[in-house]
C-alpha cells in the first residue's frame, strides 16, 4: 500500500514540476478598480496592491496593461499553488520513505 502510494507521490511531483515548467511571467498582487470619487465612481483606475520582501507596494496600473497584469497575477497565483501541493506531497514522501527504512 505505501509503495503504490510513493509511486502516485513521484507521478503527481513529476507532474508539477511540469506544470511549473511551462509558466510564464508572473507577479504577486490583487488588482482593484478604484475611483477617485468614489461616490459619483468618477475618475477610475486600477491599483495592483502586492506585498513583496516584506514591504507593502501599491502600483498604479494603465488600462492597456491590466490583461497583461491579470495574466501574471495569475500564472503567480497557480505557482504558489503548485509549490504547496509539492511541499505537502514532499512531507508526505519523506515520512512514508522514513516508516519504510524503519521496517527494515
Amino acid at each position: 500500500m505505501a509503495d503504490q502510494r510513493l509511486d502516485a507521490i513521484k507521478k503527481r511531483i513529476a507532474s508539477i514540476k511540469t506544470k511549473l515548467a511551462a509558466l510564464e511571467e508572473m507577479r504577486p498582487g490583487s488588482l482593484t478598480l478604484q475611483y477617485k470619487d468614489p461616490e459619483s465612481k468618477r475618475g477610475a483606475y486600477y491599483q495592483l496592491s502586492y506585498t513583496w520582501e516584506m514591504r507593502s507596494r501599491t502600483e498604479y496600473i494603465a488600462r492597456e496593461h491590466v490583461r497583461d497584469v491579470r495574466r501574471r497575477i495569475a500564472n503567480y497565483k497557480r505557482f504558489k499553488a503548485l509549490t504547496s501541493e509539492w511541499i505537502a506531497l514532499s512531507i508526505e514522501q519523506s515520512r512514508l520513505e522514513m516508516k519504510r527504512m524503519a521496517k527494515r
